[in-house]
């Protein structure tokens, strides 16, 4: 069974194209963003990593790491950054994990226990690797995608959803569908419409249990 939502991710150690790393220290207190790919020097994964570096202002502004892996080796990594780079006309400056013998692929649930890489592999072979975890400064996993080898993931809503994760967390809060920050959010279940107005202020009460108030945190 793969991680679930509030599952603690597995801690583990790897290597990177900026050196070793211990998952969990490498965590720290941020939300850390961690993303997979099946092989370097693949057309979807350059433009999706490509969307990654051209973020980095967004990422660092909330505070948030950024981490890709992919089942090459730092040399290919290393070489591969330079046509992100280029695509994307940004510097691809987050670490890559070097996953050549898919130990961290298998450690979060991306790949069966027996998957290995054949001789002349292609990203076919490895073609589950094809996740995004957000990931909480407690180190447990608060959303997770997962994509198909033919569709490229759109970067724009998975900052969307780490800002309503980073909006919702601890709090009453709760976000609807294609919200973005600042408009109105839901009044968890657990709070009393009473209560938020007492709290909070104005409550639009749809239905008894479908309340929206403006976003205490805009």
């Amino acid at each position: 069974m793969g991680l679930r939502i509030n599952d603690t991710v597995p801690n583990f150690h790897a290597t990177t194209d900026k050196g070793e790393i211990d998952f969990h220290d490498f965590i720290g207190d941020s939300y850390t963003i961690l993303f997979s790919h099946p092989a370097d020097f693949t057309p979807i994964c350059t433009t999706e990593f490509g969307a990654v570096a051209q973020l980095a202002d967004e990422w660092e502004k909330r505070g948030v790491k950024v981490i890709g892996l992919s089942v090459d080796s730092v040399e290919d990594h290393v070489k591969w950054k330079a046509d992100i780079s280029s695509f994307a006309k940004a510097p691809a400056t987050f670490p890559i994990i070097a996953d050549t013998d898919l130990a961290v692929s298998k450690a979060l649930d991306m790949l069966p226990a027996e998957a290995y890489l054949p001789e002349n592999k292609t990203a076919n072979d490895s073609q589950t690797v094809r996740v995004v975890f957000i990931i909480g400064p407690d180190k447990k996993l608060r959303l997770s995608m997962t994509y198909p080898m033919s569709v490229g993931r759109n970067f724009a809503e998975v900052l969307r959803a780490l800002d309503a994760v980073m909006a919702s967390d601890g709090s009453v809060v709760r976000t609807p569908a294609n919200w973005t920050p600042g408009t109105d959010v839901i009044v968890a279940p657990s709070m009393s419409t009473e209560d938020a107005k007492a709290k909070f202020g104005d409550v639009k009460e749809v239905f008894p249990y479908l309340r929206f108030m403006k976003d205490p945190n805009a």
